[in-house]
């Protein structure tokens, strides 16, 4: 298995995120949910890769209170566009407007996540950058696409694993990324954490 490395041990997923989590179970790993609820203003000085880390550590702290035993993982994924943050839709206008931001151009897609070890309260913390490049969208395939529900719980307003991947001209880089947890990247630096543990 991908994940023998955590055999017999427990692993919280601190995010409500139903994205996440079915990208976990494809894999293998075996973990319990913790929805977190954080507040989310960060520093303004903090670069966009700083301020999504320092939201997955808020949350893997935050899912911390209570536990014992075990590891917990949390992540935080922003859409960029001219350097500038793109949250989910506030509503169905607002997702129009995002989306007619987003067409025919190229944007970023931007996860930070940590590890936390709860019994020696350590953490390690990843970001993973992907970019995406929209097709030109009429109104109407912006409206057509709303129609179908999927952007409105979604940075950026879209869904690369549903309808959303027909805007998507190209991907560079972590197509999970653009999902929601850059899964090779998460999965690469849980293991060299480990290690550094082991090794005292």
């Amino acid at each position: 298995m991908m994940w023998d490395f955590l055999e017999g041990e427990r692993v919280i997923l601190a995010s409500g995120s139903p994205r996440r989590r079915e990208l976990l179970e494809k894999v293998g790993l075996r973990f319990t949910v913790k929805p977190i609820v954080i507040d989310e203003t960060v520093d303004t000085q903090l670069s966009l890769e700083d301020a999504v880390m320092e939201l997955s550590r808020r949350k893997a702290e935050a899912a911390r209170v209570g536990e014992t035993e075990g590891w917990i993982t949390a992540a935080d994924t922003i859409i960029a566009l001219d350097g500038e943050a793109i949250g989910k839709p506030e509503n169905r206008e607002d997702a129009v407007r995002i989306l007619r931001k987003l067409s025919g151009r190229q944007h970023k897609v931007i996860t930070g996540f940590t590890i936390m070890h709860i019994p020696l309260n350590r953490t390690v913390s990843g970001c993973q950058i992907t970019s995406v490049k929209f097709y030109p969208l009429s109104d109407e395939e912006i409206e057509l696409y709303i129609a179908t529900g999927e952007p409105m719980d979604k940075a950026g307003a879209y869904g690369a694993q549903g309808c959303g991947s027909l805007l998507i001209e190209r991907i560079e880089g972590c197509f999970f990324n653009v999902v929601g947890l850059p899964l090779a990247e998460l999965r690469r630096t849980w293991t060299i954490f480990i290690r550094e543990i082991n090794n005292g």
